[in-house]
């Protein structure tokens, strides 16, 4: 516990959905809900309007929906949540050199290791610019927390929110937090504080006046004593500037059960290249792979595989983690496929795979040397693959002509997308069906712009990267 309120925590207000409303000018001052679309879709986050009808995160959409039938419903644009989130906290380190992220929006910060604050007035000042400098860069509100502690810090964020700054005076924390509801501590989840609650303990005040013995007694030793020193304002945690990650992992649900076990695999597969994508850029390699199946019943299985050595190699996951499915019964349905890659390093043993490849190599070559003793053609059409010999065969002399192309799928287009169409410009998906696209035409910094509606096939229209918040958008 410091003497001074030199450390901050600064938690971006309501991320996601502030992204969507500082892209989208229609949206600002309304309800924007993003999050998962679909019947089992769940909501990420949801703006200060939104909220007011009693949406929150972690809510099922469609909840959701029949409390805020009005509001915009988006899908995540993650690249763009990234983009800002980098913006963020390169400034978090140019005011210190101990920077430790939470997630995208939200990070403790040690101003004095950095020498920007050594006092209440310091700290309050180097807060108080950075809400103005992120004001500045990205069009963005933060709402930031001084104190002595981080977990103090994080409570006073919380207290600020929205886009504001509240600082705790050492000396003072006992009595902030009295009054608070005991959720506010740091592990006092729904289970914690309904026992509690039971036991007729709702504020950190009671908590106090329970004691530590009788938290022990309800609570266990490890838990009692560490949530008494909580409810103290005690919190001697340091600000650690890199957290190790432990696992990458990506996992999606479907709206209906899949039950074609060809699709299984496949979405597998491309669970598992997304994977090795985020593991690749997060600079690391792993040695074991993880496939999580949630069933019909909602029962989830995980099964795992350890490799001999640490890898970021695409084929190397897929391979693993098709394994690892035929071990698993997917009768009945599957609602959920997950892929990991756990036991991170950051190097990769490259010559893990060496030898395989090698003699895979060798035993081509030695087919390819065979092949072409016997004599040539059919050799050459052999190597160049089973779509090569379709192609060749489709041209021989004799052979029926190609029959017109099947119709192409129909193009998806997800509400809250970035599109480009050739004649007006940037916009987003307001929605679709029906064989049409409603589109929104504005980009950040216009007036809010004019609504069109397309064929979903139009070729005018096209899927677009999203337009950064500040600065040339055109």
């Amino acid at each position: 516990m410091r003497a001074a309120p030199t450390i901050l925590h600064l938690d971006m207000d309501a991320f996601y959905a502030s992204v969507e409303q500082a892209s989208k000018p229609s949206l600002r001052g309304k309800a924007v809900i993003v999050g998962g679309l679909g019947p089992r879709g769940v909501v990420a986050t949801a703006s200060y309007e939104a909220r007011r009808f009693g949406v929150h995160s972690a809510m099922p959409t469609a909840q959701a929906r029949r409390l805020c039938p009005n509001g915009a419903y988006l899908i995540p644009r993650f690249t763009l949540y990234r983009q800002v989130s980098d913006v963020v906290m390169a400034m978090l380190r140019e005011l210190s050199p101990l920077v430790e992220p939470l997630s995208l929006d939200e990070a403790f910060v040690d101003l004095e290791a950095g020498g920007v604050a050594f006092d209440a007035g310091s700290a309050r000042a180097t807060g108080e610019r950075l809400r103005a400098g992120i004001r500045a860069a990205t069009g963005l509100s933060g709402s930031v927390g001084l104190a002595g502690s981080k977990m103090l810090a994080k409570v006073a964020s919380e207290e600020a929110k929205p886009a504001g700054l509240l600082l705790i005076e050492p000396g003072t924390e006992r009595q902030l937090l009295a009054p608070m509801s005991v959720r506010t501590l740091p592990g006092v989840g729904p289970a914690t504080g309904e026992h509690l609650r039971r036991a007729g303990i709702t504020t950190v005040g009671e908590l106090v006046e329970a004691g530590e013995d009788e938290l022990v007694r309800m609570l266990g030793r490890a838990h009692g004593t560490g949530l008494y020193r909580m409810a103290l304002g005690l919190d001697d945690r340091p600000v650690v500037a890199e957290r190790d990650a432990k696992s990458v992992s990506v996992e999606d649900t479907f709206d209906v059960d899949l039950h074609d076990r060809v699709r299984i695999r496949g979405e597998v597969q491309r669970l598992a290249d997304r994977c090795v994508q985020r593991l690749r850029g997060s600079g690391h390699s792993g040695r074991t792979i993880v496939l999580k199946v949630r069933r019909y019943d909602f029962s989830t299985l995980t099964r795992s595989e350890t490799l001999r050595g640490p890898t970021d190699d695409a084929a190397v996951v897929r391979e693993a983690a098709a394994r690892l499915l035929e071990a698993v019964d997917t009768t009945g349905g599957v609602r959920l496929l997950g892929v990991g890659v756990t036991g991170l390093a950051d190097y990769t043993q490259e010559d893990l795979f060496a030898q395989s490849l090698a003699a895979e190599a060798a035993e081509a070559a030695e087919a390819a040397e065979a092949a072409e003793e016997e004599g040539g053609a059919d050799a050459t059409a052999g190597q160049a693959g089973p779509k090569a010999a379709e192609g060749a065969a489709g041209t021989q002399e004799g052979s029926e002509p190609p029959t017109e192309a099947q119709e192409a799928p129909e193009r998806r287009w997800a509400a809250g997308s970035d599109v480009r169409h050739v004649l007006y410009g940037p916009g987003w998906v307001q929605g679709s069906g029906v064989g049409r696209v409603t589109v929104r035409f504005e980009q950040p910094g216009s007036e809010p712009g004019r609504v069109r509606t397309f064929r979903v096939d139009d070729p005018e229209l096209e899927p677009s990267d999203p337009l950064p918040l500040v600065g040339e958008t055109a």
